[in-house]
């Protein structure tokens, strides 16, 4: 794939397509005709999509996110070969050459052109092109894709003892699709079938740009200058004239460079004066260049290339471990500064992965209100589609990007490696261009499974994380940095502790949130933190039957919508809910509203507490990435937002916490609570602050302070008495203004004392 928009001619191959599907394969179908011949019924379909979906609009499954449907609907899907017939007229042009892209096929496939085999792709999670010169006709042409099911494919492959998965996806680490569709703890188990992303013919000039990639590779400690490399590849003859045009600008800054190439590929160097930088949300503008670049023969135009490039540079200053007092390093430096990251995880948009690209803008925009300043792309998930990249860019909001391997030990033989290697190599390409992806890590927890798998294996023997991917970036991109995991245990981690280690997940017991596992955890960042939270009893009359709505207990919807595909498999999550909601309050509800309520305001506590312990303990602790925004389906979850958008009551309480200035209560310390100022911007901050016991209307503490930038100052302190319950009610004005709460006292507390005081305070809405 070519990065950036050309003026190259398409044709849409999306929207109306037919489908066909059985259990058997017949031999040698490659039209519709010779499927029609061979008993194949075909039916209206629209591409993209999957047939999960495709069958319940036909009226032939039910739905498949209601009640039991998931159970049923997979099990039927999982075993079809399917069948997908697109007929479309096409012409063939002088100097162009014609290209099949499929940008997303799940997964294994047999794509024919009028009836002639023209390709085999067997990767969901990279884009596929061919050029069908010689088999595209002038005029009527028939596209026909047979998808074979993904299971049949893992059974060809032998399983060696050092392999270890989760308890239901074996079968998913030699094919390469994203592991949650397989069933996973978030997510329900679809093993799906598909043309999952947009199709289309393209035609590419005989002479053209195959490669462009324009990086910043230094700035100036003053940022009054900027080195820029574009390195460049095209398809052309050896002896003839070209010449390569750039234009970049953005404002008043501009720049435009030619260079006459001595050969098809080489690099145009370039320097700007006073460059306009890309800074994260925050910490200055997110400027983006507007960049074309032209590719002339004999004076003549060829091709040419639209694109954006941010202009910055980013660095991960880390240590493997840090010791019992925390002293270590995990930090990200964005143009030389550091910066704190506060955000989020990113798990699928949706379980059918067609329907992505409508909800990312909804997403997006809660991720921008929250105030999020980084999201990470966990490895069981599939790449972004370009508009996540793209709005990201736009917003400032740093992407740390997993690869997709999640918590498993992959096949290490070579054969994986190279599908591997050729995955990277397209996803690096494919994304190096965007300013917001500031690191590459190997996987999700990979490191870590290398010990649940009981052979207490270093995980640095992974050659897929130590060799393939790091490879794959220094070829491809080589200005972000790279880890092997998240967590990430190299060889001076695998010596400690992974409680030392400098960045990690914190999920342990999931008990009290402010129990000693959270509180005394060493970790300079923790990129995954999360607490249940119940859905709304509306949101959950869409996807549970009314016989099912309540109890809890010994429910079977509850269960599979608790991710949950199979009853042993994860079967915990609901008590667990139940029980957290008893380590706040005095008990479990015995109705739903009270419990859905009690579960949000348990989780909404428990995320602001984490988010505010690392907050004021800035720098000494420099990111948390909560677990998560939202659901990717129906479900019980750590999501804050449900499937249907409907926002749970973490979402305000956490859009308080991140504020750039935002004012807090600390935990008890010698009878007292210290208030800090935390200002995460680059400007001192004056700011006027209350605490206010909500109960009791009386004004705790007060002043007027002008705290540093990019700093956690303490400012005050108000007595603390362990016993008594309060709800204090914190607001601010100045040079910002804003609101947030503290819940004072020992637990347990009474639910609708709390229900009471958080609407008292003013500052949350509460039904």
């Amino acid at each position: 794939m070519l990065y950036g928009k050309t003026n190259r001619e398409r044709i849409d191959l999306n929207g109306a397509w037919k489908v066909a599907w059985t259990e058997t394969q017949p031999d040698s179908v490659t039209t519709v005709a010779q499927g029609e011949a061979a008993g194949l019924a075909f039916h209206s379909c629209t591409v993209p999509g999957c047939i999960e979906t495709d069958l319940y609009a036909l009226g032939i499954l039910p739905e498949p996110f209601f009640g039991m449907n998931p159970v049923v609907v997979n099990e039927f899907t999982q075993k079809l070969h399917v069948y997908y017939a697109k007929t479309f007229t096409a012409s063939l042009k002088d100097g162009l050459e014609p290209y099949l892209v499929l940008e997303g096929v799940d997964c294994f496939a047999d794509v024919y052109l009028n009836g002639v085999k023209i390709a085999t792709p067997g990767n969901m999670l990279m884009e596929h092109d061919v050029n069908v010169s010689g088999f595209l006709k002038d005029g009527n042409n028939e596209l026909f894709v047979h998808i074979r099911p993904a299971r049949e494919e893992a059974m060809r492959y032998e399983y060696p003892q050092m392999m270890y998965t989760l308890k239901i996806n074996m079968e998913s680490v030699y094919v390469r699709k994203a592991a949650h569709m397989y069933g996973w703890d978030i997510m329900p188990r679809f093993v799906s079938a598909g043309l999952y992303r947009p199709v289309y013919i393209e035609y590419r000039p005989c002479t053209r740009f195959e490669d462009v990639y324009l990086k910043t590779v230094s700035l100036a400690g003053d940022h009054a200058s900027a080195l820029l490399i574009m390195r460049y590849k095209f398809q052309g003859g050896l002896y003839e004239k070209y010449r390569i045009r750039l234009e970049m600008s953005c404002g008043d800054s501009a720049v435009v460079e030619e260079t006459v190439p001595v050969f098809i590929a080489g690099d145009l160097w370039i320097t700007i004066k006073n460059p306009k930088l890309w800074h994260p949300k925050g910490r200055g503008e997110a400027c983006l260049y507007d960049v074309r670049v032209w590719l002339f023969k004999d004076d003549a135009c060829v091709d040419s290339l639209a694109f954006r490039h941010g202009i910055r540079t980013v660095e991960l200053e880390r240590t493997s471990i840090v010791n019992a007092q925390g002293e270590g390093e995990f930090v990200f430096r964005v143009n030389g500064e550091k910066v704190f990251m506060k955000g989020t995880n990113w798990v699928p948009a949706d379980a059918f992965h067609w329907r992505d690209k409508q909800r990312l803008p909804q997403m997006l925009a809660m991720a921008n209100d929250l105030n999020c300043n980084m999201i990470r792309c966990w490895g069981g998930n599939v790449y972004e589609d370009e508009l996540f990249y793209d709005t990201c860019d736009e917003s400032g909001i740093l992407i740390w990007q997993d690869f997709g391997m999640a918590c498993a030990i992959y096949p290490q033989d070579e054969a994986f490696q190279s599908v591997l290697a050729a995955e990277a190599g397209a996803v690096v390409k494919r994304l190096r261009h965007h300013a917001c992806v500031a690191l590459w890590s190997g996987d999700n927890e990979c490191d870590w499974a290398y010990g649940w798998s009981g052979s207490l294996t270093d995980p640095n023997t992974n050659v897929l994380t130590r060799k393939v991917l790091p490879e794959a970036v220094r070829l491809h991109d080589g200005t972000r940095p790279y880890i092997g995991s998240s967590p990430y245990i190299d060889e001076e981690g695998y010596k400690h502790s992974d409680r030392f280690l400098s960045e990690i997940h914190l999920w342990g017991p999931r008990d009290y949130f402010k129990s000693g596992y959270y509180i005394n955890s060493p970790s300079r960042f923790v990129s995954e933190i999360g607490y249940h939270g119940c859905p709304s009893p509306e949101s959950l009359k869409k996807f549970l039957s009314p016989d099912k709505l309540w109890p809890w207990q010994d429910n079977e919807e509850w269960l599979l919508h608790a991710s949950s595909p199979f009853p042993d498999v994860y079967p915990t999550r609901i008590p667990l809910m139940a029980n957290q909601i008893c380590e706040l309050f005095s008990e479990s509800p015995d109705n739903l509203g009270d419990f859905a309520f009690a579960s949000q305001a348990v989780q909404a506590e428990a995320k602001k507490f984490f988010i505010e312990m690392f907050r004021m303990a800035k720098w000494k602790r420099t990111g948390i990435l909560w677990w998560n925004l939202i659901d990717g389906w129906p479900q019980f979850s750590d999501a804050i937002v449900d499937y249907y958008f409907n926002k749970k009551l973490a979402y305000d309480f956490i859009k308080n916490a991140q504020q750039d200035v935002c004012v807090m209560l600390a935990e008890s310390d010698a009878w007292n609570q210290e208030i800090f100022i935390v200002n995460d911007t680059l400007a001192a901050a004056t700011v006027s602050y209350v605490v206010k016991d909500v109960e009791t209307g009386v004004i705790e503490a007060a002043g007027t302070y002008t705290v540093k930038p990019d700093a956690s100052t303490a400012v005050g302190k108000i007595p603390f008495v362990r016993r008594k319950q309060r709800l204090f009610a914190i607001t601010w004005t100045g040079d910002a203004s804003g609101s947030n709460h503290y819940l004072a006292g020992q637990p347990p507390f009474t639910l609708s004392e709390y229900k009471t005081l958080l609407k008292k305070s003013g500052i949350y809405t509460i039904a």
